[in-house]
């Protein structure tokens, strides 16, 4: 690997030439990003269907396309599935990256082509480590082995020339033979489906590597760095792996599992750098190390617009582009990509922390939701299996309100339901082993989490007595029919309230 290092450090400088070039021209960058996905999506049949030919600026763009949700794209994703070319983008997709359910399926599938592996993940991938370098030009990150860590990377086969996989599996499964020698665990552990003998393999795999950086989700990190100490007795990290100085991690908030990475590894020479990546594309990174806001990448293929929420629910909103922004104002992310994802609303809301450069920070969601941990459960799921369990055990609800409980030193994580019943179950154990099922029939980011209780736990419930949500209201001045309970927060704000609101009552 050292021997590699002076080669992958000059790579890493002429990406940096790359990145300084779309921070100097920031919007003309997306006018040409936006060119070329038009002359690319104008022989599909998304692009005659919208008469991409007479598309002639950004304007008319708006003007001709309606923006679109994933139940909007599905029938032309389905035909992509089924094996029919040419539908969103005009090089062949055989890839599908598996994402978190949407209000109607437990799954979603976003099409990847070989120009977002190529041009959007792995260029992103290589930009993250070139702003590395740019913050420590003396790092030793590229004289041993990056640990990949992400979700589930199981492989399926959709058909004769088609698969699909989380994301993590179809960026494994297609990276080039050079870029493999230069990450951990070996792609036959990295893609087995079985995740507490993956884990355990993972451990004894990469504990004898030289690991200088790690990527991943913060749940699985954790529970992966928990295994390795279990193996050999250590307590530090850096005991294992004495050279370990960068952790790239997103997806999730980091604040809450910060203090216990700090105590896993605890060091100064440890550096810790937020990405922002979806299914979707790989929409920015951190290039600052410790300040707020990550570099928003401008020429990976994405042409991007911004909604102002209060346009949300129009198929014609008015969007911004990036001259047209306001410093800490939340906007709903709208992209367009060469994946053809065409005026795609990713789900997320983002404020602007600068605009020279531009860099943003994720604010939130449009729908409520829980993200603590990755499972990405939205209030639409929630919904569905309080009215499962309610029906099977023939219980009926006033309210609830749904919060995450995050990893201790000596437990997992969960979620925690405060459940006001009109009717309450006969069988309290039996409506939270049906609730829980439910969920992760709904829901196969959950799903994946809570197999053999690896990550998750099974979620605490409380039972309220009648009146408690309404009460609440009442003495926080909000008592009528503007205002609700919020069924699913991201922080424990709330649940914490409401809790101890009931202890006094």
């Amino acid at each position: 690997m050292r021997l590699l290092n002076p080669a992958l450090k000059g790579l890493l400088k002429l990406r940096w030439s790359a990145i300084d070039n779309f921070l100097l021209n920031p919007e003309s960058t997306q006018v040409m990003v936006f060119n070329s996905l038009i002359n690319n999506g104008q022989f599909t049949e998304f692009g005659r269907q919208y008469s991409f030919q007479n598309i002639n600026d950004i304007k008319e763009f708006k003007n001709n396309v309606p923006v679109h949700e994933y139940e909007d794209l599905k029938p032309y994703i389905q035909k992509m599935m089924e094996g029919t070319q040419n539908v969103l983008w005009n090089s062949p997709i055989t890839w599908f990256a598996k994402s978190s359910g949407t209000t109607s399926d437990k799954s979603k599938f976003i099409p990847v082509s070989n120009e977002s592996l190529e041009e959007c993940h792995y260029k992103s991938a290589k930009d993250v480590l070139a702003l590395y370098y740019h913050n420590f030009p003396q790092s030793g990150i590229l004289s041993g082995k990056c640990l990949t860590l992400g979700g589930s990377h199981q492989v399926n086969q959709l058909n004769t020339d088609s698969y699909y996989g989380d994301l993590s599996a179809v960026m494994i499964q297609n990276l080039s033979y050079f870029t493999q020698l230069i990450r951990t665990p070996d792609v036959s552990i990295a893609l087995m489906p079985e995740w507490e003998e993956k884990i355990e393999k993972m451990a004894l795999s990469t504990i004898k590597e030289e690991v200088t950086m790690i990527a991943g989700v913060p749940t699985w990190t954790i529970v992966l760095i928990k295994k390795i100490f279990e193996i050999t007795g250590k307590n530090n990290v850096h005991d294992v792996w004495p050279n370990l100085e960068l952790y790239m991690h997103g997806g999730v908030n980091f604040s809450p599992y910060e203090a216990q990475f700090n105590t896993l590894i605890p060091s100064k020479q440890m550096h810790y750098l937020e990405t922002y990546n979806a299914s979707e594309g790989f929409f920015a990174a951190q290039d600052i190390i410790g300040r707020d806001g990550l570099l928003l990448f401008l020429n990976h293929g994405i042409f991007y617009e911004f909604m102002p929420l209060e346009e949300q629910g129009k198929p014609f909103p008015e969007t911004l582009q990036l001259e047209d922004v306001v410093i800490g104002k939340n906007y709903a992310l709208i992209v367009s990509t060469n994946s053809g994802l065409w005026r795609y609303i990713v789900g997320d809301t983002i404020q602007f922390v600068s605009t020279n450069p531009y860099r943003v920070k994720v604010s939130g969601r449009l729908k409520h939701f829980i993200n603590a941990f990755g499972e990405e459960v939205i209030v639409d799921n929630a919904d569905y299996a309080i009215a499962k369990s309610c029906k099977i055990t023939n219980a009926t609800i006033n309210d609830y309100t749904v919060a995450p409980v995050y990893f201790s030193d000596h437990a997992n994580g969960c979620h925690e339901w405060l459940i006001e019943f009109d009717q309450a179950p006969d069988n309290k154990e039996f409506f939270i082993e049906q609730l829980d099922k439910s969920l992760q029939e709904i829901n196969s980011d959950y799903e994946a989490k809570r197999y053999k209780s690896i990550a998750l736990s099974t979620p605490i419930v409380h039972f309220l007595p009648k009146g408690t949500f309404s009460e609440w209201l009442k003495s926080k001045g909000k008592l009528g029919g503007q205002h609700k309970v919020p069924r699913l927060s991201n922080d424990r704000k709330i649940m914490d309230e409401i809790l101890e609101f009931s202890k006094k009552k």
